[in-house]
C-alpha cells in the first residue's frame, strides 16, 4: 500500500475503505467530466428537464461533488440552486412554492444543494416547523415528486452519508482553515450536538419518501474522492445519452482589409502587476 493509499477507519458499508491516490482520482475525474459534457449536450439537444437533489449531513461533501459536476458545464444548461432561509412572506406560501420557481425548463439541469427536504431534516430537528407540518410534508412530498415525474422531469435524489468520526475531523479542519471557517454556521454546530435527532429524522424521511418512482441513492462519503467519483458515475448511468459533441471546428481567418490603429497603452488603466 502506497503512502497516498492510507486506510480509513470504516465506511458506511462496514467494509475497510482506502484513500484514493491523487493521480488515479484526477485521471478518472477528467474522464467523467468529459462524459458530463456529453450528457449536457444530450439534455440540451433533446430538451430534457433534470433535477438532482443533494442532501445529507453537514460536511458530508455535497458541495465538493456539485463543484466537480458543474466545473466543465455551461451555466446556461446546468445551474445550482441553494436557497437561503425562507422569508416571512415565503413562510406563508404553499410549502413547495418557492422550490417550483427554480425547476428546469426544457434543456436544463438543476442541482439542488439542499431542497424541499429541509422540512424533514433541519426544520424538524431545530423546531422551525410543527409536527403537523412534518406529517403533511410526508403525505404531500411523494405525490409532489410523482407529479414532477409525470410532467417529464427526471428526478434523482442523493443522500451523502458520513460517519460521526469523519464529520468531526472535517469540522476541526474547517475551524483551522480561514478559507473554510465560513462553512461552519451556528446551525452546523447545533446539528453536531443533535446528531442522534438528525439520524432519526433521516430514517423517518426515508421511510416516507423513498418511493419507487424517485428512490434515495445513498453515497458513502467518508472518503471524499471516492464519493465524488461514485456519485458522478452513478448520475451518468441514470440518463441514457449519446455523444453529441460538436466536431472540431476550423477558425475563419481574420478580416485584414480594414486598417486598425490601436490606442496607446497610456490611455488605458491596467491592473497593477503585483505578481
Amino acid at each position: 500500500m502506497s503512502k497516498t493509499d492510507k486506510k480509513d477507519t470504516r465506511n458506511n458499508n462496514g467494509k475497510p475503505a482506502t484513500r484514493l491516490d491523487k493521480k488515479t482520482y484526477e485521471k478518472e475525474l477528467a474522464r467523467l467530466q468529459i462524459e458530463l459534457v456529453k450528457l449536457q449536450e444530450w439534455v440540451r439537444n433533446k430538451g430534457l428537464k433534470v433535477v438532482v437533489i443533494f442532501e445529507g449531513r453537514d460536511a458530508a461533501g455535497k458541495g465538493g461533488v456539485i463543484t466537480r459536476i458543474t466545473q466543465c458545464l455551461s451555466p446556461r444548461v446546468c445551474r445550482v440552486t441553494a436557497l437561503a432561509a425562507p422569508t416571512e412572506r415565503e413562510k406563508t406560501q404553499y410549502y413547495f412554492q418557492r422550490y417550483v420557481a427554480h425547476l428546469p425548463a426544457a434543456g436544463e439541469i438543476v442541482l439542488f444543494d439542499r431542497s424541499w427536504y429541509n422540512r424533514a431534516g433541519v426544520e424538524r430537528v431545530m423546531g422551525f416547523c410543527t409536527e403537523e407540518e412534518v406529517e403533511e410534508f410526508f403525505h404531500s412530498c411523494p405525490e409532489f415528486e410523482r407529479m414532477l415525474i409525470r410532467s417529464g422531469i427526471v428526478l434523482i435524489k442523493y443522500w451523502f452519508s458520513v460517519s460521526d468520526e469523519e464529520q468531526e475531523r472535517r469540522f476541526q479542519a474547517r475551524i483551522h482553515d480561514p478559507t473554510k471557517r465560513w462553512k461552519l454556521s451556528p446551525m452546523d454546530l447545533e446539528s453536531r450536538r443533535r446528531w442522534v435527532a438528525y439520524s432519526r429524522a433521516k430514517d423517518d424521511m426515508f421511510a416516507h419518501t423513498d418511493i419507487k418512482q424517485a428512490p434515495w441513492y445513498v453515497v458513502d462519503a467518508d472518503v471524499k474522492k471516492r464519493a465524488r467519483l461514485n456519485c458522478i458515475h452513478h448520475l451518468l448511468s441514470t440518463i441514457p445519452y449519446k455523444d453529441l459533441t460538436p466536431k472540431p471546428i476550423k477558425l475563419p481567418p481574420r478580416d485584414r482589409k480594414d486598417v486598425y490603429i490601436r490606442p496607446p497603452f497610456s490611455d488605458q488603466t491596467f491592473v497593477p502587476e503585483v505578481y
